[in-house]
């Protein structure tokens, strides 16, 4: 053996490499979509929050994952049963035994091994005691299998509710846990044979008391009387009683393989709607991986055609149209949304009807911005709901009710704060917004004068501004549609009122105060505190100066035309680091990912690199989008760069690797980058297919050469949602060397121009 292949032997032996990826080959062998996913890709963050590698079905309301801070924890804590919100820890635990001390934890912690996850099927060893585990989800059900291994004297399963009561009887396990002050999750559980005893473990103490029929508490034991057993259980947000109906409806068998192919099949459906051809056997797990992940959230929770509001506490029936919840549309709106309106319009409409339903319920009858299963906790700033039913809509999904989408959309931006965090009526500092199209920032040391103000995330008084703008255009695209034209008009108006934060002299946007001075002096780098907060989000002002995505062409005015906007761009991309990076992350902890000053990490940057296109330099995005993917989103424990929120860096993976960007949601327009497969066929709704060809790509050959679309020539480096959605071929031709000509002299649309002065 050569000594590569005795090292390849020696790692695969150790099971470093299957750790890491179920295809880390670059060979050209082709594998159903379903079998390049690895879910443990991105399971060490660079920083803060990691990837979970998440066993569901798509878009379904039973969601597990192992229950451990990262991928490198050394145990498990227990056993997941469900997962009710994104990145939470399961409701309820589960926990193997194989003896009873004197004292029991609630939940056991395990060393494990031998561990494998895939989108439809889990398995693992748990160390001490030694039993292995299989699991296997339906939409609101599951099924676990326990092997015993012929260990010890005992075989239990200790189920616990940190905050809920548990009933054992018979081959029955039911319950409930509170989320909220009104919100229950219902659980109903079937052993495949009947127990040998069943017991109570006392909470104070841990001390388990056997007993013959049946128990009740926090935390309950069941005797098997096997070495094997199984376990079929179902969740619900309604009743025990829809629980058992669940899992009764949705498993009929305690075969771990009947369930798992099951769910195969319902991941095969949904990852086949995009086939991809060429690239190395690493891009295409990167790619599938990606598309995997956009199907965590939103969730169906309609059960028997009905579901659970937690807006106004009651069961309602859906009428056909499933309900789904738990979205961070501050994350999502940016392509999570525009992938799905591509890939399964149906659903989406039934999320967006789910979203009005929402506000319907509302006392407020404002819509959401960051809905969960126990109501709307409304995270982050700005109103970006709004702007997926502008996409929606501008992209012909119309099934929704437009006058109640525009009056919901106008009602939140008229009444709600402004400030983030929040879920409140208008303050002084809204008004103020409203009253000078920007939200009056505090100096250095200025104290806050607003109690609506939260502690920690503050005012964001130039990130609030901006996001305000943005979702008055696509207010103002939706009064457009639904015929209220002398709204439209205002709203558009107010859709340029990030001009009186911007600062000619520098070429950023930045705070002003009360007396609407700038702030000064001033570190577009570093001012702003934790998390640049005071004045930005998360992200310091070279991500906010590009915060204008609905009008691109109009800041390429205010920064003195094309060769000074592509100027900034190149400063972001170039600028280094001030300090050491323990420094700057310990007050920037979201922006990773760095390139200078642009950081791949956070949802807000995600549409920078496509801005060079509208300067007319596309050759710029084809460059900077490949290095950006090939950089930071690989097939490996560390392969997501920041916070994967739900779906929002990962469409953006799945968008680029295809070779198109939605920099503008509201807009039925795709901006084109590089291509990294040489076929993509997209699978659309209406049964017709777009092929996207690009002949010869590689990560060499990432430059567009010439383009056709359907057999005639395209020199414009962006596409019509309409040419897309009609089906056909868009082919370009790559080479190894930028072609500066092509897509150069007709930008991609921004937002309608209005005869407005400039707001110095």
């Amino acid at each position: 053996m050569t000594t590569r292949k005795i090292l390849y032997a020696l790692l695969l032996g150790s099971g470093l490499l299957a750790a890491c990826s179920p295809s880390s080959s670059t060979s050209g062998e082709q594998r159903d979509p379903i079998d390049y996913v690895n879910p443990y890709l991105g399971s060490i963050s660079h920083l803060l929050v990691p990837t979970f590698p998440t066993v569901h079905l798509p878009n379904s309301m039973m969601r597990v994952h192992p229950q451990r801070t990262d991928y490198a924890a050394e145990q498990l804590e227990g056993l997941p049963l469900i997962l009710t919100s994104h990145r939470g820890i399961s409701a309820f635990a589960l926990s193997p035994r194989t003896s009873l001390e004197d004292s029991v934890p609630a939940v056991t912690r395990y060393s494990y091994d031998q561990e494998e996850v895939k989108p439809y099927l889990y398995s693992v060893r748990l160390l001490e005691p030694e039993v292995s585990v299989g699991y296997a989800p339906a939409a609101r059900s599951a099924l676990y299998t326990f092997d015993f291994e012929g260990q010890g004297s005992g075989r239990y399963l200790v189920f616990s509710t940190p905050d809920g009561q548990l009933r054992a009887s018979g081959r029955s396990v039911s319950g409930w846990q509170q989320l909220s002050d009104s919100t229950r999750v219902y659980l109903w559980a079937e052993l495949s044979e009947a127990p040998k005893a069943l017991g109570l473990r006392e909470a104070r103490t841990g001390r388990v008391q056997m007993q013959p029929d049946s128990v009740s508490g926090s935390s309950i034991v069941v005797a098997l009387s096997g070495d094997k057993g199984a376990l079929r259980y179902g969740v619900s947000y309604i009743s025990v009683e829809q629980a058992q109906r669940n899992v009764q409806r949705e498993i009929q068998s305690y075969e771990l393989k009947l369930v798992a192919k099951a769910g195969r099949n319902e991941w095969a459906k949904a990852l086949d709607k995009i086939q991809v051809e060429g690239g190395t056997a690493a891009e295409r797990s990167t790619f599938y991986t990606s598309l995997y992940r956009t199907y965590e959230r939103m969730v169906c929770i309609s059960e028997e055609g009905r579901y659970w509001s937690a807006f106004d506490n009651k069961v309602h029936e859906d009428g056909g149209v499933p309900f789904y919840t738990d979205d961070w549309l501050w994350d999502t709106y940016r392509a999570v949304h525009p992938l799905r309106l591509l890939l399964d319009p149906e659903r989406e409409q039934q999320m967006l009807t789910s979203l009005l339903r929402m506000a319907r319920q509302s006392p407020e009858g404002w819509l959401p911005t960051f809905p969960e299963v126990q109501g709307d906790t409304h995270r982050m700033n700005g109103s970006h709901t709004i702007a997926t039913f502008a996409d929606a809509y501008a992209k012909g999904v119309t099934g929704f009710n437009l006058a109640a989408a525009y009056a919901a959309a106008q009602r939140t931006l008229e009444e709600k704060s402004y400030l983030p965090w929040t879920r409140i009526p208008k303050g002084p500092l809204s008004k103020a917004l409203d009253e000078r199209g920007y939200m009056p920032a505090l100096r250095p040391g200025e104290l806050e004068s607003d109690p609506r103000v939260t502690l920690w995330e503050k005012r964001q008084s130039v990130a609030v501004s901006l996001a305000a703008a943005y979702d008055y255009w696509t207010l103002a695209q939706l009064a457009k549609c639904a015929g209220h034209d002398e709204d439209a008009a205002r709203y558009l108006r107010r859709s340029y009122d990030y001009r009186k934060l911007f600062n000619y002299e520098t070429g950023f946007f930045h705070p002003r105060d009360s007396r609407g001075q700038f702030i000064q002096p001033f570190d577009y780098e570093l001012s702003g505190g934790l998390g640049a907060r005071d004045y930005y989000d998360e992200n310091n002002a070279y991500t906010y100066r590009w915060g204008v995505p609905h009008n691109p062409a109009d800041l390429i005015y205010l920064m003195g035309g094309r060769e000074r906007f592509i100027a900034n761009l190149d400063q972001t991309l170039r600028t280094p680091l001030s300090k050491p990076k323990w420094e700057f992350y310990s007050q920037l902890p979201d922006q990773t990912g760095n390139v200078g000053q642009f950081a791949m990490s956070n949802e807000p940057s995600m549409h920078i690199p496509y801005l060079y296109t509208y300067a007319g330099a596309p050759w710029r995005t084809q460059r900077l989008v490949r290095k950006l993917i090939d950089t930071w989103f690989r097939n490996d424990l560390m392969g997501v760069p920041g916070d994967e929120d739900g779906g929002g860096l990962s469409a953006f993976v799945v968008f680029s690797m295809m070779g198109i960007y939605p920099v503008t949601p509201g807009l039925p327009v795709y901006v084109i980058g590089t291509p990294f497969f040489e076929k993509v066929t997209l699978q659309l709704s209406s049964g017709r297919s777009f092929v996207i060809e690009a002949k010869g790509a590689s990560s060499v050959n990432k430059y567009i050469q010439r383009a056709e679309l359907n057999g005639k020539p395209l020199d414009r480096a962006w596409l019509r949602h309409s040419e897309l959605a009609s089906g056909g071929r868009l082919v370009f031709v790559m080479g190894d060397k930028p072609n500066k000509e092509w897509g150069a002299k007709l930008p991609p649309p921004s937002a309608d121009k209005i005869d407005l002065k400039d707001e110095r």
